[in-house]
C-alpha cells in the first residue's frame, strides 16, 4: 500500500507541476474541467446515487455546467470581477463556513441533510464549481504581464495543502494524543493539526524567499493560514460525507490513494478560499 502510494505520488507530482507551468490557458481549463467531472462522478456516491448511469449523467451535467459558464463569459481568463466568478468564490467562503458547522455538530447535523439527495447535490456543486473557478482565477493571476505568475501561486497553495497534510501526519504519529474530530475522522489529532500549521508557516517562508510572490508578508500570512485551515476542513468534510455514505474511499482511480476527491478534498476548500481572500478581499491585483 505504502509502496504504491509513493510510486503514484512520484508520478503525479511532476505531472501536476508540468500542467501548471506548461499548459496554455485553454488546455489548463479543459484539464481542470475533466478533473471536476471525475470529482462529480465520485460525489454521486456521497449524494446517494449508487447507479453507474446516474453518476455518469451527474459527471456530464457538471462538465456541461462548467463549460457553459466558460463559454458565456467573455475572455474568461480576465473575468475575475465578472459576477459569475465573484459569486462562485464568495459562495465557497459561505459554504465552507456552513461545512464547519456541519462538522462541529456532527452527527446531529446530519439529520437535516442525510435523507436529502438534493441537499447533498447542492453541497457537491458548492464544493466543485468554486474549486474550478479558484483554479482558473489563480492560474490567470497576472497572466498579461507574466504567464507563470499564476502557476507559482497555484503551486504555492498546493504546497501549503501538502505541507499541512504531511506535517499533520508526522506530528500526529509522533505526538498525537488528543483527537481533533473523533466522530468524523478518528485518526486526526490536535497535535497533528498544529504540526500541519507549523509546516505551512515554514513553506510560506521558503516560498516568500525563493519564489516570485510579490505580496505584502502580512497579507500572505493571513491568506496562507486561512487556506491551511480550510484545507483541514475540506478533508474533514469529505470524511463526514464518506462516513454517512458508508465508504472508505471516494473511488479507486488513483492507485494507493483512492479517488480524485480523496486527493483534492483539501484543495477544494483551500483553493477558492485562498483565491477569494487574495483577489477579492485584499484586492492583490
Amino acid at each position: 500500500m505504502l509502496k504504491s502510494r509513493l510510486i503514484t505520488a512520484l508520478i503525479l507530482i511532476p505531472l501536476v507541476i508540468a500542467a501548471l507551468f506548461w499548459l496554455p490557458p485553454v488546455g489548463f481549463a479543459i484539464t481542470t474541467l475533466v478533473i471536476c467531472m471525475l470529482a462529480a462522478w465520485e460525489w454521486g456516491q456521497l449524494a446517494g446515487f449508487s447507479s453507474r448511469s446516474q453518476r455518469i449523467w451527474l459527471a456530464l451535467a457538471c462538465g456541461f455546467l462548467l463549460a457553459l459558464m466558460l463559454f458565456t463569459l467573455p475572455a474568461y481568463q480576465r473575468a475575475l470581477h465578472l459576477p459569475q466568478v465573484e459569486a462562485s468564490l464568495w459562495a465557497a467562503v459561505i459554504w465552507w463556513l456552513l461545512a464547519l458547522a456541519l462538522v462541529l455538530f456532527y452527527p446531529s447535523s446530519a439529520r437535516w441533510w442525510r435523507e436529502s439527495r438534493v441537499l447533498r447535490l447542492v453541497f457537491g456543486i458548492l464544493t466543485i464549481v468554486p474549486f474550478f473557478w479558484g483554479m482558473l482565477t489563480l492560474r490567470q493571476f497576472g497572466y498579461e504581464t507574466n504567464h507563470y505568475t499564476g502557476a507559482w501561486w497555484l503551486l504555492y497553495v498546493m504546497f501549503l495543502v501538502w505541507a499541512a497534510d504531511s506535517g499533520a501526519y508526522l506530528f500526529g504519529r509522533l505526538f498525537g494524543k488528543h483527537k481533533l474530530a473523533p466522530r468524523v475522522s478518528p485518526g486526526k489529532t490536535w497535535e497533528g493539526f498544529f504540526g500541519g500549521l507549523l509546516t505551512c508557516a515554514l513553506i510560506s517562508w521558503l516560498f516568500g524567499v525563493a519564489a516570485p510572490l510579490t505580496v505584502a508578508p502580512l497579507t500572505l500570512l493571513i491568506c496562507s493560514l486561512v487556506a491551511a485551515l480550510a484545507s483541514v476542513l475540506g478533508d474533514l468534510t469529505e470524511s463526514m460525507f464518506k462516513r454517512e455514505a458508508g465508504i472508505k474511499d471516494s473511488g479507486n482511480l488513483i492507485p494507493g490513494h483512492g479517488g480524485i476527491l480523496d486527493r483534492i478534498d483539501s484543495l477544494t476548500a483551500a483553493v477558492p478560499v485562498f483565491a477569494c481572500l487574495l483577489l477579492l478581499v485584499f484586492r492583490t491585483l
